[in-house]
């Protein structure tokens, strides 16, 4: 039975096509339409707004949007029939004093007064130079279309269903993996850990005597050790009294205890799995689960590699200015440059969105506190086994003695008649020491 519990669950945590298909199509699609429609817009407001003639030279010329995002100045008088009208650009058209193409349509100098290829964009105002500038976006602002398209997907695979949503299904096992971890630090049991983390209005609705019961198990478990015996040691009952708000009790009283006892990070665990169980419940509540999947996963795994990629792309980025340096980038053409610094922006927006969710303590104390509380589970069990080990030997040498001795020996006699000669006299020699000891013990009472 707990064999296809574990399958079950196996199942409904696997990664699937449909997750990792759905996932990809959403990046595809999304990084697709911020390449060819919100980045150009976007861009097209920024440069127009900074490098547009203004002032006196408004005075003497027009500037109208043409057809797309294409912006130009023209005369006077044409100004009055153009402007508004989203008209064609043509040769006859505009001045070529200014000029901002963002479009993905190639121009040429017979037709349209300029040159620029289709996978480009045109910047010509006397703010920017003599020279116009150009801009690939596939080069300069690949980058940040797939940024964009990367946390709009994630954001929606969260909502989504778990059977659906990959992040959702990410968000799901590590709950179930944090549960597990709670356990294996602690030694309880999944009841009790299930109580440790339910949302505090779950835990309200549940019955009072199983609460009481495991909470009682949860206050001895954590009962310091006095060597001395110098203090006396706190009673369950002295705390927890049948009007008691189990709810307060657990949130206050019972974590401050586990955190005395284990450690801080245990207690930090329990609290962002019970946010977490709140995202379950309604996946809107996205920063809880969040919290519960960057602190508890990819902090833990991926810190250094989130690291390593900041420093790459630093790396990157100065060798891109330094090449422009040396003037094998042409002003002209600054796409590459655009390359490398939202290429740096994209692992520090990383790097500093991983470390807001990084532990305060330094690494090394959080591994030695995972330590401390293994260790403690492992001494509690050790010293279950030992009251074991202490009352079998209470058995052996009280009234069970006549019984263990009895069976012994039909087991024995059961060899000495077996047909095989080897048996037998191994048989022989065991039943002579065993009988001997026994009897010796007896003697001795």
């Amino acid at each position: 039975m707990a064999k296809k519990g574990v399958l079950l669950h196996q199942q409904r945590t696997k990664i699937g096509a449909q997750h990792i298909g759905l996932f990809g199509v959403m990046v595809v699609v999304l990084f697709l339409f911020f390449q060819f429609s919100v980045i150009p817009w976007g861009v097209s407001q920024f440069v127009v707004s900074l490098f547009k003639p203004s002032g006196e030279k408004l005075e003497k010329m027009g500037f109208v949007k043409f057809e797309g995002l294409v912006y130009a100045s023209v005369s006077k008088d044409k100004e009055a029939l153009l402007k508004g009208k989203d008209a064609k650009i043509s040769k006859d058209a505009i001045n070529k004093e200014y000029i901002f193409d963002f479009t993905f349509v190639e121009r040429t100098m017979d037709r349209d007064g300029y040159v620029k290829g289709a996978n480009e964009f045109y910047a010509r105002s006397e703010i920017l130079g003599e020279n116009a500038i150009i801009l690939e976006p596939w080069i300069g602002f690949s980058i940040l279309a797939l940024d964009l398209a990367l946390v709009i997907t994630v954001l929606v695979t969260i909502l989504l269903p778990s059977r659906l949503g990959l992040f959702a299904l990410l968000f799901d096992r590590q709950i179930d993996d944090t549960k597990v971890k709670i356990r294996l630090q602690t030694g309880f049991s999944d009841q009790i850990v299930d109580l440790l983390t339910l949302p505090d209005d779950k835990l309200a609705e549940k019955d009072f005597d199983e609460v009481k019961s495991a909470f009682k198990l949860v206050w001895n478990r954590t009962m310091a050790e006095d060597m001395e015996g110098n203090y006396k040691q706190a009673k369950f009952e002295d705390f927890f009294f049948d009007d008691i708000n189990i709810v307060e009790f657990r949130n206050n009283t019972l974590y401050s205890r586990i955190k005395e006892f284990f450690s801080d990070f245990l207690v930090k665990e329990i609290l962002d799995t019970k946010n977490a169980l709140l995202w379950r419940r309604n996946h809107f509540s996205i920063m809880k689960g969040l919290r519960l999947y960057m602190s508890h996963h990819i902090t833990e795994k991926y810190q250094n590699l989130v690291t390593g990629l900041a420093y790459g792309g630093a790396a990157f980025l100065i060798v891109a200015v330094g090449v422009r340096g040396l003037k094998f980038i042409p002003a002209a053409k600054p796409s590459f440059i655009l390359l490398a610094i939202f290429l740096e922006f994209t692992m520090l927006s990383l790097l500093a969105f991983t470390l807001i969710y990084t532990e305060e303590e330094e690494r090394m104390d959080k591994m030695l506190k995972k330590m401390e509380d293994a260790n403690r589970s492992q001494l509690e069990a050790l010293r279950g086994q030992q009251t074991d080990i202490h009352q079998l030997a209470n058995a052996l040498v009280g009234q069970t003695a006549e019984i263990i001795k009895t069976r012994v020996e039909k087991s024995i006699e059961q060899y000495l008649t077996s047909g095989d000669k080897v048996q037998q006299v191994i048989a022989s020699e065991i039943a002579k020491k065993i009988i001997f000891g026994l009897r010796e013990t007896e003697d001795n009472k």
